[in-house]
């Protein structure tokens, strides 16, 4: 829940702690910056002039959420919850540390959410660690506030300041989404993880063809060693790729959960997908990719 994680988190305006109001319905720091708790039970930490026109529809959250509750993606929340350390609690506070922090408590912080899915998993795994999911759409994070008991949601820009204090995640999570290098790095304490997710070449390529989807580069890792390299050490990495079997419901929403949604004419998609056998083969393959602080 959010009030579990608020000790963690930052004001977006000035950058000091937020406490939560005596009445549970607000955030508040000590220069009197307040920010509202929806009713869903997230909170919105965006500066006011943020804009959130790249954030997931209802209706795209919706179809994400009942793909990935059908297990399509499940050996990559697995993947995820074997790899997070269980032993990344520090042995001596950092001077900016909360007081929870400074308990043993640990904060797990999964940057580009969505609804959740992946951070609970990790929770799963981790049954002393509390999490933070971050999202700049409001529709994901309805979901991911409910995602697991022990985590809270806040809605924030990737690409700006993250609203969270200097050094609190023992390990932050980044699964098909933007990458901060050097708020990661700020968020994270000295010997905390990063665990990445991102696509190989040969992901989903049969509908890359197919339906004209945007393809993975062979550059990629290379991109992201550029992202990450001077911020966080490279600590290995593995590959996962595993079959797919999915009717015309799940393709559509697997194409539109990659950057294919913003440059693909919808119309010209459907037509693509409705000329598809009923169920169609399709190969999953990712690389999780670890780094330090």
């Amino acid at each position: 829940m959010l009030q579990d994680v608020v000790e963690y988190l930052a004001c977006p305006h000035c950058g000091l702690a937020l406490a939560q109001a005596a009445d549970g319905r607000s955030l508040r720091c000590q220069d009197r910056h307040s920010f509202d708790i929806a009713r869903q039970g997230y909170a919105s930490l965006l500066p006011g002039d943020a804009h959130t026109g790249t954030g997931d529809t209802a209706a795209m959250v919706a179809a994400r959420d009942a793909f990935l509750g059908a297990g399509h993606y499940a050996p990559i929340a697995a993947a995820l919850a074997a790899a997070a350390p269980t032993d990344t609690a520090p042995t001596e506070p950092a001077p900016t540390e909360t007081a929870g922090a400074a308990a043993g408590r640990r904060c797990v912080v999964d940057l580009g959410a969505g609804t959740g899915h992946y951070l609970a998993a990790v929770l799963d795994a981790l049954p002393e660690a509390h999490g933070i999911a971050l999202d700049i759409s409001k529709f994901a994070l309805r979901r991911a506030a409910r995602a697991h008991p022990r985590a809270g949601a806040v809605v924030c820009d990737a690409w700006r300041p993250l609203p969270l204090r200097d050094g609190v995640a023992d390990l932050v999570l980044n699964v098909f989404a933007p990458r901060n290098g050097p708020e990661i790095r700020r968020v994270l304490r000295p010997g905390g993880s990063l665990l990445v997710v991102s696509p190989t070449p040969r992901h989903l390529t049969e509908l890359v063809r197919e339906l004209g989807l945007l393809g993975v580069d062979d550059r990629k890792p290379e991109r992201l060693a550029a992202t990450l390299g001077p911020y966080l050490e490279p600590a290995g990495d593995s590959e996962h790729t595993f079959p797919l079997l999915l009717d015309h419901a799940a393709v559509r929403t697997v194409a539109g959960m990659g950057p294919s949604a913003w440059h693909t004419d919808q119309d010209a998609l459907a037509e693509r997908i409705g000329a598809l056998p009923d169920l169609v083969p399709v190969t999953a393959s990712v690389t999780l990719s670890r780094f330090t602080r």
